[in-house]
C-alpha cells in the first residue's frame, strides 16, 4: 500500500478522537505514551472542502481585522509609547520601557521599510497623523497578526480534536471577539505577542501528535521553542506560555514513566531534549533581540537616564564625565550620585518647599545639570585652602550648592512627601550672603569600605571608586533617598531626606564628576569601565522588573484581576469628533467562557466524588479527550491569569486577553463535547444551536463595532448599548442621527489641534490663526463677548468647554463674535 493510499484509509471516518490504548503489563494494565498514526492524520486537514473553508474563515477575518485601519487617523492609547518607540529606533535614540523589544522593533522595522524617518514622535494621544507617517502599515501589522492568530485558533482546535465545523464556529466567534479586533487594529504589542502565544500552543499541540524521536516530531519541537521565543521576547508574559508548555511536558513525562514498553532511559534522553529545546531556543532567541536592541540604539538620550553611568557611557553622544580627577579633597567641585535607586544626583534648584522650613528644596535629578554640583569645604574652615587634602573616613565636611551658593542643610522638620515618617528628617539648602553656616550643615563622611573598590578607596575618598554616607553630625541620621517622588512643586524628582534607620542600601552614595584646582595637572584620573553586552543585559532587567513593580499610580480604566472575567468594565482608548475607541469584549462570548470555566470545576468535583464511591467515569473515548484538552488549557488559563493577583501594579482589562484565548480554546472543546456526546443521536439539533451562539456573538460584534473602528454611532443606540454600569464610554458625544452626520466638515476638523487641557487653549490663544484672543480666564469670564465653538459651530457654555476638556482628544474653535 503506498503512502498515499494509508493517508486516505487513516482519515476516511475523518474522527479526530480515538480511544486511548490501554495494554496489559506483567503487573498491571498501562497507558501506551505514543499516539497512533491515525490520530496524526486525522487532526490535520487534507480534504479541499476544509481547504476551502480555512480560507473563507482567512478572508472573513481579513475583512473584519483590516476593515478602515485608516480610521481615526490620530494616535490613540498606547500608540503613544509604541509608535513613539518605533520612532527613536529608527532615529538610533536610546530609550528604556518595561517591555522586551521585539513587538516594538517590528513596528520599526515596518515603519522604516515604508520611508518612516522617525522625525513625527506620537506624543499625545489626539495627535493628527502627518502623510509623512506610514501609520496604516505599522497597523496593518498587528492586524495581520490578530487574522493569523484567528486561524492558528481553529488549526489548534483540529489538532486538540474538535471537529471541523464545531472548530470553525469557535474560530468564527474568536474572529469577532470585539477585544481581540480592538487590539489587533492599533499599534500596540499585543496583537503580535497573541499571534506568537497561539503559534506556541499549535506547534506544542502537533508536537504531541507525534512519534518521540521522529524527525517531524523534532520539527515541531523546535518551532514551539522558537514561537515561545518570539512570545517571551515580545511581552513577559511569554514566559507564562513557556511555564505552561513546562508543565505538559512533566504531564507528558509522567505518561511515558507510566509506559512499561518505554525504558526508563529513552524517557531520560527525551526529558534531556525537551529541557534543552524549549528552554534553549527562547532564551537564545529572547537573548538576541536584546542584542539587535541595543546595536540598534547606540545614540544617547533622555532614556538613558534610567541607567548606571557604566552602561551610558556605552552610548554615542553620552555626556558622562570621563578622564575625571580620581581623588576628591577639600575644595573639589563634585556630582554625588546615589547608589540605591535610578533617581540619579544630589540636586538642588532655587525653588522652595512649599511647607516645612520653606528653604531651598534638595532632590534627586536623573540628567546632568549645573545643579548637581557642590563644592566641599571643612566644617570649621577659616582660611583659605593653598594645598589638597584628601578626604578620609570620618572627616566632617559642608557641602556648597554651586549656583546657589547655599549650603546641604538639615534639621528637626518633618520631610515634605514622607511627612509621616517619625524616622525621617527634612534636608534642604540653606544659607544667604554673608552667612558663614551653622552646625546643622556638618556632614560626617563614613566610608564604606565592603562596597568601595579595593586599595586606595577604602582608605579614602576616589572619585567613582570610593563608596560612602554621609551623617549628618548634629542628629545623627544620614542622608538618604527612595522611590518617592515629590509633587509638581518639587518638578516630580526623587525625595531626599535624612534618615535615622533607612535601608542601609539606600544611604550610599559616591563622586562621579570631580574638579579640583589644587591637584596637578599629571594628576591621576579615572574613567568608567563600559558595560559589557551581559552587564547591560541585566542592569536592562533589574529596571524592568523594579518600574514595572512600581507601576502603581491609580488610573481612570484601571480594572482588578477578579473582575475580568465578568467583564465589567473596559477601556478608553480615544475619543474625538463624535467618535470612541473603546476596550469592550463581546460578551456573549466572553460570559459564556467564564461560565463554562465555572461549570467545569463543578463537573470535576462531582466527577471525583462519583468515583470515590465507585462509579464509572471517563469512559468515552470524547469525554476522556475532553477533559484532557480543557485540563490542559484552563492550565494556561490560570497560569496566565494568577500573577495578576499578586502584582500590586496597575493592571488593565488588556493584561486579561492571554489567559482569555485559553479560556476560548477550553470552549471550543466544550462546543465540541455539546454536538458530539450531549447531542451525538441529534447532532443536527447540536449544530444548530452552535450556529444560533455563533450568530448572536456576530451579531453583538457588529453592534458594538463603532467602538472597535472608531466608527460614527447615534446617541440612542450607544445608551441602549451600555449594559452594565462599568462600560462607561461616553454617549453625550454622539449625534441623535446620522443624517446630522452629514452636515459635518469632518476633513476640517480632522485637521483641528487637539485640545486637551488649559494649557493646550492658551498655546491655541496664543496661535496665529487665532486673532486678538483674550487669555483663556478672560475669555470664559466673558461669554458674552467670545465663545468657544463645537464641530458644528454651535456656541459652548463654560461648563460644556471644561466637559470636553476632560474628554480626550476633544476640539474646540474660537470665534472672534458670537
Amino acid at each position: 500500500m503506498s503512502i498515499k493510499d494509508e493517508k486516505r484509509s487513516l482519515v476516511a471516518d475523518n474522527e479526530p478522537v480515538v480511544p486511548l490504548e490501554i495494554k496489559q503489563g506483567p503487573v498491571r494494565p498501562f497507558v501506551v505514551s505514543e499516539p497512533s498514526k491515525q490520530l496524526y492524520f486525522a487532526r490535520s486537514f487534507h480534504s479541499t472542502k476544509e481547504r476551502l473553508l480555512v480560507a473563507g474563515l482567512a478572508i472573513f477575518t481579513c475583512v473584519v481585522r483590516l476593515y478602515n485601519l485608516s480610521q481615526p487617523n490620530e494616535v490613540i492609547f498606547d500608540e503613544v509609547h509604541f509608535g513613539g518607540f518605533a520612532s527613536k529606533y529608527i532615529k538610533r535614540e536610546f530609550f528604556f520601557d518595561v517591555h522586551p523589544p521585539l513587538a516594538k522593533m517590528l513596528f520599526a522595522w515596518i515603519a522604516s521599510f515604508a520611508g518612516f524617518d522617525g522625525s513625527f514622535e506620537f506624543k499625545e494621544i489626539g495627535d493628527v497623523y502627518p502623510a509623512t507617517v506610514p501609520y496604516v502599515l505599522m497597523r496593518s501589522l498587528a492586524a495581520v497578526a490578530g487574522s493569523l492568530t484567528v486561524l492558528l485558533l481553529y488549526f489548534t482546535l483540529r489538532a486538540s480534536g474538535v471537529r471541523i465545523w464545531v472548530a470553525l464556529a469557535s474560530a468564527v466567534c474568536f474572529a469577532v471577539e470585539n477585544s481581540f479586533v480592538t487590539i489587533s487594529r492599533y499599534i500596540l504589542l499585543d496583537a503580535p505577542l497573541m499571534l506568537f502565544i497561539a503559534a506556541s500552543v499549535y506547534c506544542f499541540k502537533k508536537y504531541e501528535l507525534l512519534p518521540t524521536n521522529s524527525l517531524q516530531s523534532f520539527k515541531y519541537l523546535v518551532l514551539t521553542g522558537i514561537a515561545l521565543g518570539l512570545s517571551a521576547s515580545a511581552k513577559w508574559v511569554g514566559f507564562f506560555t513557556i511555564g505552561w508548555v513546562g508543565i505538559l511536558c512533566l504531564w507528558r513525562l509522567w505518561f511515558f514513566l507510566g509506559d512499561l514498553s518505554k525504558p526508563v532511559s529513552s524517557t531520560i534522553k527525551i526529558a534531556a531534549v525537551k529541557g534543552t529545546v524549549l528552554l534553549g531556543i527562547p532564551m537564545i532567541i529572547y537573548v538576541f533581540f536584546f542584542y539587535v536592541h541595543f546595536q540598534t540604539l547606540t545614540n544617547d538620550a533622555d532614556g538613558a537616564g534610567f541607567f548606571s553611568s557604566e552602561f551610558r557611557t556605552t552610548l554615542e553622544g553620552n555626556k558622562i564625565p570621563g578622564n575625571v580627577l580620581a581623588e576628591v579633597g577639600i575644595g573639589s567641585i563634585v556630582t554625588i550620585r546615589h547608589v540605591g535607586t535610578m533617581g540619579g544626583y544630589l540636586h538642588s534648584h532655587d525653588h522652595q518647599y512649599p511647607a516645612g522650613s520653606q528653604q531651598q528644596q534638595i532632590t534627586l535629578y536623573p540628567h546632568l545639570d549645573g545643579n548637581n554640583e557642590w563644592i566641599i569645604s571643612l566644617y570649621n574652615e577659616t582660611e583659605p585652602v593653598t594645598s589638597f587634602q584628601n578626604l578620609t573616613d570620618g572627616t566632617k565636611v559642608r557641602l556648597q550648592h554651586s549656583i546657589t551658593k547655599r549650603r546641604l542643610h538639615s534639621h528637626d522638620h518633618k520631610p515634605p512627601v514622607s511627612e509621616n515618617s517619625d524616622w525621617q528628617k527634612e534636608v534642604s539648602c540653606y544659607g544667604f550672603d554673608g552667612f558663614e553656616g551653622d552646625a546643622n550643615d556638618d556632614w560626617i563622611i563614613e566610608v564604606d569600605e565592603n562596597l568601595s573598590a579595593p586599595g586606595p578607596a577604602r582608605e579614602h575618598v576616589r572619585a567613582l571608586e570610593t563608596k560612602f554616607r554621609l551623617k549628618h553630625a548634629m542628629s545623627g541620621c544620614y542622608l538618604f533617598s527612595h522611590e518617592v517622588k515629590l509633587p509638581k512643586w518639587g518638578y516630580e524628582q526623587q525625595e531626599v531626606t535624612c534618615a535615622h534607620s533607612g535601608r542601609p542600601d539606600l544611604l550610599v552614595w559616591y563622586v562621579e564628576g570631580n574638579t579640583n584646582d589644587f591637584l596637578p595637572k599629571e594628576a591621576e584620573r579615572i574613567s568608567y569601565k563600559p558595560s559589557s553586552f551581559f552587564q547591560k543585559l541585566m542592569e536592562s532587567h533589574e529596571k524592568m522588573w523594579k518600574i514595572n513593580k512600581n507601576l502603581v499610580e491609580s488610573h481612570v480604566y484601571e480594572s482588578l484581576p477578579s473582575s475580568w472575567p465578568f467583564l465589567l468594565r473596559g477601556i478608553g482608548y480615544w475619543s474625538s469628533k463624535h467618535r470612541h475607541v473603546y476596550l469592550l469584549g463581546n460578551a456573549i462570548l466572553w460570559w459564556s467562557v467564564s461560565s463554562f470555566i465555572g461549570i467545569f470545576a463543578m463537573i470535576i468535583m462531582f466527577e471525583l466524588g462519583s468515583w470515590q464511591v465507585g462509579k464509572p467515569i471517563l469512559q468515552d473515548a470524547d469525554v476522556v479527550n475532553f477533559h484532557i484538552q480543557v485540563i490542559q488549557y484552563l492550565l494556561g488559563f490560570i497560569i496566565h491569569i494568577a500573577p495578576s493577583f499578586l502584582m500590586k501594579r496597575q493592571m488593565f482589562l488588556h493584561h486579561y486577553l492571554p489567559a482569555y484565548y485559553f479560556g476560548i480554546l477550553a470552549f471550543g472543546h466544550a462546543l465540541d463535547i455539546f454536538v458530539n456526546y450531549i447531542f451525538r443521536n441529534k447532532k443536527a439539533i447540536g449544530y444548530a444551536l452552535i450556529f444560533g451562539f455563533t450568530a448572536s456573538t456576530v451579531y453583538f460584534f457588529n453592534y458594538y463595532s463603532p467602538l472597535a473602528y472608531g466608527s460614527l454611532w447615534t446617541k440612542d443606540l450607544c445608551q441602549k448599548s451600555q449594559w452594565l454600569s462599568g462600560w462607561d464610554y461616553t454617549c453625550d458625544t454622539y449625534l441623535d442621527s446620522y443624517d446630522e452626520y452629514d452636515k459635518i466638515d469632518f476633513s476640517a476638523s480632522m485637521a483641528a489641534p487637539a485640545v486637551t487641557s488649559y494649557a493646550d487653549i492658551n498655546a491655541l490663544i496664543e496661535d496665529e490663526s487665532y486673532e486678538e484672543v483674550e487669555s483663556f480666564e478672560a475669555i470664559m469670564n466673558k461669554p458674552g463677548d467670545k465663545k468657544f465653538l463645537d464641530q458644528n459651530g454651535n456656541p459652548l457654555e463654560p461648563e460644556e468647554v471644561e466637559r470636553i476638556l476632560k474628554e480626550q482628544g476633544g476640539k474646540i474653535q474660537k470665534v472672534e463674535e458670537n
